[in-house]
Formats: C-alpha cells, sequence, structure tokens
C-alpha cells in the first residue's frame, strides 16, 4: 500500500499571453536582415519611393518590393501613392505593440528569475 499523495502547495506562475497574430507577423517580418535595413532606412517620418530604396543597395527593385510588401503586411509600412509612384512611410503603432509585449515577456523571465532565487536561497 502507498502513501497517499501531497498536494503542491505551490502556486503557478500565470500562462504567458500568447501574441496576436499581428504581432507574430511584426517578429516575422522583423527577423530578416533586408527587411529591418529597409525599416531603418525609412526612419521616423520620412516617405521613400522604391526607387529611392533600392538607390545604392545590392538588391534589385523586384526584391525591395517583395520586402516591402511583407513590411505593409504586417503593418509596419503604409503605401501611398504620389502620381505613378508607390511611396512608403513607417507605422509606429505595430512596433509600439511589439514592444510591449517584449517587455511583457521580459517581466516574466524577470518573475521566473526571482522566484528561482528565493526557491534556492530557502
Amino acid at each position: 500500500m502507498s502513501a497517499p499523495r501531497r498536494k503542491h502547495t505551490r502556486r503557478r506562475p500565470p500562462r504567458p499571453r500568447r501574441l496576436t497574430g499581428g504581432t507574430a507577423r511584426v517578429f516575422a517580418a522583423l527577423g530578416d536582415d533586408t527587411r529591418l535595413a529597409l525599416l531603418a532606412r525609412l526612419g521616423p517620418g520620412s516617405r521613400l519611393s522604391i526607387t529611392e530604396l533600392t538607390e545604392g543597395s545590392a538588391f534589385t527593385r523586384q526584391a525591395i518590393t517583395k520586402h516591402l510588401g511583407v513590411l505593409h503586411s504586417a503593418g509596419l509600412v503604409r503605401r501611398l501613392r504620389r502620381g505613378r509612384e508607390t511611396i512608403f512611410e513607417p507605422e509606429p503603432q505595430p512596433l509600439d505593440e511589439a514592444r510591449r509585449a517584449l517587455e511583457r515577456i521580459s517581466q516574466q523571465w524577470e518573475q521566473a528569475l526571482q522566484r528561482l532565487k528565493k526557491f534556492v536561497d530557502a
């Protein structure tokens, strides 16, 4: 006959919140060096055409267009028409949401490390 099982009295940490589809798409789009460079080149408040974004780049206009499409799908850039040209400008809101998601993850890790420290010290 075995001894009765004891119930654990330790509280479990809260379950992490899932990233929304939009935030996950932002991280996926930012996971490419070329797209990061394009977003950095756009910078806050700038509006550049594909031609301007291609200048000085080793990439073709077609490749830049493809990367801008991914950034646009993730909500990181906005497309504007100026005559026959398409102009791109950064959209800051998705980056702010991604930053907040990283802050929440950082806080969760900090709390887990504090619990581990308390456990080790006990």
